[in-house]
């Protein structure tokens, strides 16, 4: 563990209350990574992520659940490894009671290196290959087939080899969109699973159970970031009742789990975490109770809900400038790490917090200033007109909401490197300590990526 990982920053007696507050936490992580040297002119963005922040997360996503279900009810609640794909993200939010949902054999892999058990894993794709599902086979992990011929690919494997997996059926609900078509997965047209509303097609996987009375789990994922919960609730009733019919058919209890996937939507615009966990559980419970009798199983495939408030990109303005009369901060956060939010910013808009060259929130009159990134492109800004106080040379944009996807998925346009990732816990005496999660990719790593080591392939034809 290098320096940066060790020691306390200087407080103030505000600091003694911030532990509590995720908003003075975060201003508290901003001032220490400021003061030790962990962002500066040489390392001019990093991540910062809020230990405590999601563990409170999982211990809510926890309860909510307990809230709704009887004691004893099996619920395994998987995250959505795409969201933070970062090996110590996955060890905290196993230690917390929570599993790996994946989606390729790299996801497995992070989720594996992480401890997550077999047992506690879900394997979701679209696009699984024989050895993908002959490895999951094998290690007894939960495996959700997408359509009929990847179910005729598990027949096969099965009949000659058997396996302790649980095995499920993707449907897709067909209940309409979001606000995003791109998150949307269940509308009539979702390139996932089997969609139900088709001509044929309920019948079809109704019988596909009967064939096959070792297939025990359904699985639906209707959310998405811009979906309303009523149309998430309205997915999960529309499996809940297939899974009766399917078990009405059978003469027994062969569904016995449901996995109602994730995709609960997230607040962007304040530090609310709005809508919560509890208050999708309490809807199901209010539309869908008899899920929540404990006659079923649950899983839960939650990502971004769990991860997103609780992480900043901090980033050091590099030069304040003007063009036709409004100032722009220029930064090293652009698209590189916020891909969706510079081409997509309708969709993916993103609160700024201004701060000092110390570190400290920045305070003044609110000046409308667009913050742009370090990309060649003029379409690389993270916010336009943003009325903020004034950004300065040296001063630091913190662009806040980032803990799922925006570090995690690195976009390497200009060849711009990874930044690096810090954990961070402030505790009530206002003292911060750091933990990497990710170094920072140098350029040696960025030049071997690149085919470093072959700089003659091409010289030999």
């Amino acid at each position: 563990m290098s320096d940066q990982d060790t020691g306390t920053a200087h407080t103030t007696e505000a600091d003694t209350e911030a532990a509590a507050d995720p908003a003075a936490r975060r201003d508290q992580a901003v001032r220490a990574a400021v003061e030790r040297g962990i962002v500066d002119p040489a390392s001019p963005i990093v991540g910062l992520l809020d230990v405590a922040g999601i563990r409170a997360s999982a211990a809510a996503l926890h309860a909510a659940f307990e809230a709704v279900t009887p004691p004893g009810t099996p619920v395994l609640h998987a995250f959505a490894v795409k969201a933070a794909p970062l090996v110590p993200v996955l060890r905290l939010l196993h230690d917390a009671g929570i599993g790996a949902e994946v989606a390729s054999p790299g996801e497995l892999a992070l989720a594996r290196a992480a401890g997550v058990p077999t047992t506690d894993t879900v394997l979701d794709s679209p696009a699984k290959t024989p050895a993908e599902l002959r490895e999951a086979l094998a290690l007894g992990i939960a495996v959700n087939a997408d359509n009929p011929q990847e179910l005729a690919r598990l027949d096969a494997m099965i009949r000659s080899a058997p396996t302790n997996s649980p095995i499920g059926l993707r449907v897709n609900p067909q209940i309409g969109g979001g606000s995003i078509g791109a998150l949307s997965t269940a509308t009539a047209t979702s390139k996932f699973g089997v969609a139900l509303l088709d001509d044929g097609a309920r019948e079809w996987i109704v019988q596909a159970y009967l064939d096959r009375p070792w297939m025990t789990r359904i699985h639906a994922h209707s959310g998405s970031q811009g979906m309303p919960l009523e149309l998430m609730v309205r997915g999960v009733s529309a499996t809940y009742e297939l899974a009766e019919e399917i078990n009405e058919r059978a003469g027994r209890q062969q569904i016995d789990t449901l996995d109602i996937g994730g995709g609960l939507p997230v607040n962007f615009g304040s530090d609310e975490e709005s809508p919560t966990h509890a208050q999708y559980a309490r809807r199901l419970k209010s539309r869908v109770p008899g899920l929540l009798d404990g006659r079923y199983g649950l899983v839960t495939e939650f990502g971004r809900s769990l991860l997103a408030k609780h992480g900043t990109i901090l980033a050091r303005v590099e030069y304040a400038k003007s063009a036709g009369t409004r100032p722009v901060a220029v930064t090293h956060a652009g698209v590189q790490v916020a891909t969706r939010t510079v081409y997509a910013p309708a969709s993916w808009p993103l609160r700024i917090a201004a701060y000092d060259a110390k570190g400290r929130p920045k305070s003044g009159p609110s000046v409308g200033q667009d913050i742009a990134g370090p990309a060649c492109f003029a379409g690389d800004l993270l916010a336009e007109n943003r009325p903020l106080p004034l950004l300065e040379q040296g001063d630091y944009a913190a662009v806040l909401d980032t803990g799922a996807y925006y570090f995690a998925h690195h976009y390497s346009y200009n060849s711009l490197a990874r930044p690096g990732i810090y954990g961070f816990t402030a505790s009530a005496g206002g003292e911060v300590a750091f933990a990497t999660v990710r170094d920072p990719q140098t350029l040696e790593e960025i030049v071997a990526e690149s085919g470093g080591a072959r700089r003659d392939a091409l010289r030999e034809f």
